[in-house]
């Protein structure tokens, strides 16, 4: 699609500073656009490049300074008003399923309703509900009593076990396992007894899940996942774990159970959290954190044990000088040492 970027402009409520003739048939990098391409700067980080870009438009905050030979767009929020430009010059325009294949398994009590698209090899099991407009791709199985909402898309070779229940507009993308016994056992000098897992999980309203993640049920209740929040690639999620709204969590990131994470919390990548504990709303912990103890809300921790942050960037710089400070201080011990002796050759007497 093409657009005029005085159109663009009336569309982000954007102030233009350049030609609103302008066409504008491409979206790219600020180094890899080109003379009919838009681009954005979000980060200030990347503020040098502008002024070396191919594109004939860049969006920017309204405080940007710097220079640039095309044409500027100026708005509150750049990402965002990329992400507008974005949808409206590339629309996903992704194949849709239609109808049940015929190489689908669906058991004669599950309830599917007839705008339900399943792929080849999907299985759907006994007393399982599926609401309109959803997709399952091939190889999707969904247990036994399981419930999933209105407009969900399954990908791939995700498994939602029984019991399990996924709200409206849920993404769950290949691999993930929503439902998997939780890692409970009673250990005896006979071995290790396994405990029931026999809770279920939640998932809410508008959720994304990200491919091979695993979700464990909870142990008698349920594990839950709160509405709108975004569960990025290898996520494990432990039995009883409650997460709140719109809580976003990054690769590799591991939840003990019966853990407490509160609404629009951010857990960056690899971080762990032990069991038990509680992330107040509106926390942020670092990327490979581990928390060892319960976060206040909105407090932001990093490091290993996690702390404030502020507090373990300055752990780090001091670490960082650490081999100086060691070597000062074999400096200084060797000239006490040195003084002693002297003091001791004059014959004073050493206290």
């Amino acid at each position: 699609m093409q657009l005029k970027l005085g159109d663009i402009a009336r569309r982000l409520d954007a102030g233009l500073e350049g030609d609103p003739e302008i066409t504008i048939s491409g979206v790219a990098g600020l180094r890899e656009a080109g003379p009919e391409d838009i681009s954005f700067l979000a980060n200030p980080r990347y503020g040098p490049e502008v002024s070396a870009s191919g594109a004939a438009a860049i969006i920017v905050g309204e405080d940007f300074g710097g220079s640039f030979s095309g044409a500027l767009l100026r708005v509150t929020d750049p990402y965002a008003g990329f992400l507008a430009v974005l949808k409206e010059i590339r629309p996903q325009t992704r194949p849709r399923p239609a109808g049940v294949h015929p190489a689908a398994v669906v058991h004669p009590s599950a309830q599917v309703h007839p705008t339900v698209a399943l792929g080849a090899c999907s299985v759907v099991e006994a007393g399982a509900r599926i609401g309109p407009g959803s997709v399952l791709w091939p190889g999707v199985f969904v247990g036994a009593g399981a419930t999933i909402g209105c407009d969900c898309e399954l990908h791939p070779g995700v498994t939602v076990l029984h019991d399990v229940r996924l709200g409206d507009r849920v993404i769950v993308h290949s691999g993930t396992v929503l439902g998997s016994d939780g890692y409970g056992y009673v250990s005896s000098a006979a071995g290790h007894e396994k405990i029931p897992q026999l809770g279920s999980v939640v998932v809410e309203d508008d959720v994304e899940i990200g491919a091979n993640v695993a979700i464990d049920r909870g142990t008698l209740e349920a594990t839950r996942i709160g509405r709108g929040t975004k569960i990025d690639n290898l996520v494990h999620i432990a039995h009883n774990v409650t997460i709140g709204e719109h809580a976003l969590i990054v690769a590799q990131v591991g939840i003990s159970g019966s853990t407490r994470v509160g609404s629009r919390v951010v857990l960056g990548g690899q971080a762990g959290i032990v069991g038990h504990l509680e992330v107040g709303d509106g926390a942020r912990v670092g990327a490979q954190s581990g928390v060892t103890k319960s976060v206040p809300a909105n407090e932001t921790v990093s490091g290993y044990p996690a702390m404030n942050h502020d507090r373990a960037r300055k752990l780090n710089a001091h670490l960082r000088r650490l081999p100086g400070i060691v070597d000062e201080l074999k400096r200084l011990q060797a000239r006490v040492v040195e003084l002693e002796r002297e003091r001791e050759h004059r014959g004073e007497r050493i206290r």
